[in-house]
């Protein structure tokens, strides 16, 4: 219920109690009630000092120290507390002093005083106001009730996600229930403000779903209460939505238990989380199931153009980067994570002018997730149009993302350029013996005419030139840490030992082959 300083000062716990500041300011809200008892004022602010809480105090640390009262007045009114109620008493404080009052009426902070005789202690007035904001005058009509007598109303609904719909209307409220993944799978909306996308990646933000109980998040004014419930064994995300902002936290989590119970005896299945299956399927390469999947996700009729695997990014981090590009260039994703690990496929409606935008995009936004991130690897197939296409990238990403560290170590982001390539090495390393030795025959020379140590520096200094500096002897320099003049005096013994101009664009495609082969030969 929505409950306001007025509200309680018409209970018992505040008969003959006082305002000393700030009489307008009484239609505040006051969501929670707080003991401020802390000896350090400045910590006790911070503890307490919460939006639309009220607190109370006897100031027992500092009946005698009027500034630190007005300073602990201000702070609490910066914070913007419902109201700050005084307890006075004649062995604390007997009087609240001007200054005092003048702070809160600077900082636009309720003042109550109440005459501490013994009868009316913490306990009490905390056990009345929270009775008033999760009950209010009528228990009968409050939204646990209303809710439960729609919800197990079996004869006129014929199904929990009607009488669900109807509980939700009548209370005004919302409720999404989504897949761990964040995919809905039930939507009741009696309002459309602002969009489950925009909701799902705000709650992400703030990391909701490792407490116990439901957590308020404000989104655009608009305010939800997330959470986890179980079904059948199998997690799912709650949320609910409360349009006026009329319920307490208390009452929210009171109405996600009512509804998982209305659920169990409904004996309701959620439908089939569709655009989950969809990308299971396409991460392990099943393209028929995809397709049967295509109408049921709605998905049909979309270009998709980038699969993704993305690994040891923090997905706080990682989910604010894709809303932020999703959002600016109107894309979408599919994601599932596990672990450190997170695949995910970006579509948009079709269009030759609509997939190069979105491509570029990608390809800014793969650099941007690699940031400063020195673990993080990103391997992305992007620039294409089909499912089929998608399908095929996550299978190159499969079978390359466990060794193509090992041929480029200093890289982050993987193109589908390097993945191909590596794909092809991994094919020759691990197929026909002949085919390989065509490659590593290319590199022979150096352990033929020169002794094993010299020969081993210059295929390391040629190695990291041609397939981590891209061919930059500065680069090269810093990877190895020498100076730039010996890596080309190593770079013209190379040369000399190869008979060829390693640079020409004939001679650069073989051997960039043989030293990515030569190095997964090495693990």
């Amino acid at each position: 219920m929505k409950i306001t300083v007025n509200d309680c000062l018409k209970l018992d716990a505040f008969d003959g109690c006082q305002v000393l500041a700030c009489h307008t300011d009484l239609e505040r809200r006051v969501r929670s009630v707080s003991v401020l008892d802390e000896t350090d004022l400045s910590m006790g602010v911070e503890r307490n000092g919460i939006k639309e809480q009220m607190v109370i105090t006897h100031f027992w640390s500092s009946s005698s120290d009027v500034d630190a009262q007005a300073r602990a007045v201000k702070g609490l009114g910066d914070r913007e507390v419902s109201a700050l109620v005084i307890y006075l008493s004649d062995k604390g404080l007997k009087t609240v002093d001007s200054k005092v009052i003048e702070a809160a009426e600077k900082a636009a902070l309720p003042l109550i005083t109440i005459r501490d005789e013994g009868n009316v202690t913490y306990s009490m007035l905390i056990e009345q106001v929270m009775d008033k904001i999760l009950y209010g005058d009528n228990y009968s009509d409050n939204i646990l009730n209303n809710t439960i007598y729609h919800l197990l109303n079996f004869e006129k609904h014929s199904s929990f996600p009607f009488a669900l719909r109807e509980a939700a209307v009548m209370n005004n409220y919302q409720v999404v229930l989504m897949t761990e993944e964040f995919n809905p799978i039930l939507t009741v909306e009696t309002r459309h403000i602002v969009s489950i996308e925009d909701a799902v990646q705000n709650a992400r933000k703030q990391d909701v779903f490792h407490q116990n109980t439901f957590t308020r998040v404000e989104i655009q004014g608009v305010v939800s209460y997330w959470g986890t419930i179980d079904i059948k064994g199998t997690k799912y995300i709650l949320m609910i939505v409360d349009n006026d902002d009329y319920y307490s936290a208390a009452e929210m989590t009171k109405l996600a238990e009512t509804i998982q119970l209305a659920i169990g005896m409904w004996k309701y299945t959620p439908e089939r989380d569709s655009r989950s299956e969809f990308i299971k399927s396409a991460v392990r390469g099943d393209l028929s199931f995809c397709h049967t999947l295509l109408d049921e996700s709605g998905l049909r009729g979309m270009q998709f153009s980038s699969a993704f695997l993305v690994k040891d990014i923090a997905q706080d981090a990682l989910f604010d980067i894709l809303g932020e590009y999703k959002t600016r260039y109107g894309f979408s994703t599919l994601t599932i994570s596990e672990g450190n690990e997170t695949y995910g496929i970006i579509y948009a409606e079709e269009g030759q002018e609509r997939g190069i935008t979105v491509k570029n995009a990608c390809l800014r936004m793969y650099d941007n997730l690699k940031g400063g991130r020195k673990d993080s690897r990103i391997f992305h197939i992007t620039g294409i149009e089909t499912l089929e296409a998608i399908v095929e990238g996550f299978k190159l990403i499969n079978r390359t993302s466990k060794m193509i560290e090992k041929v480029f170590p200093y890289k982050r982001v993987f193109s589908k350029y390097e993945i191909t390539m590596v794909c092809d090495c991994i094919y020759m390393h691990t197929g026909t013996a002949s085919l390989k030795k065509m490659y590593l025959d290319l590199l022979e020379p150096f352990e033929r005419e020169l002794s094993a140590n010299k020969g081993k520096m210059l295929l390391e200094t040629l190695s990291t030139f041609v397939l981590d500096a891209g061919m930059n002897s500065n680069k090269t320099a810093e990877f190895m840490n020498i100076h730039n003049n010996t890596v080309q005096y190593r770079l013209k013994k190379a040369n000399d030992i190869l008979g060829a101009e390693m640079t020409a664009n004939r001679i650069i495609p073989g051997l960039t082959m043989a030293l990515a082969i030569k190095r997964l030969e090495e693990i």
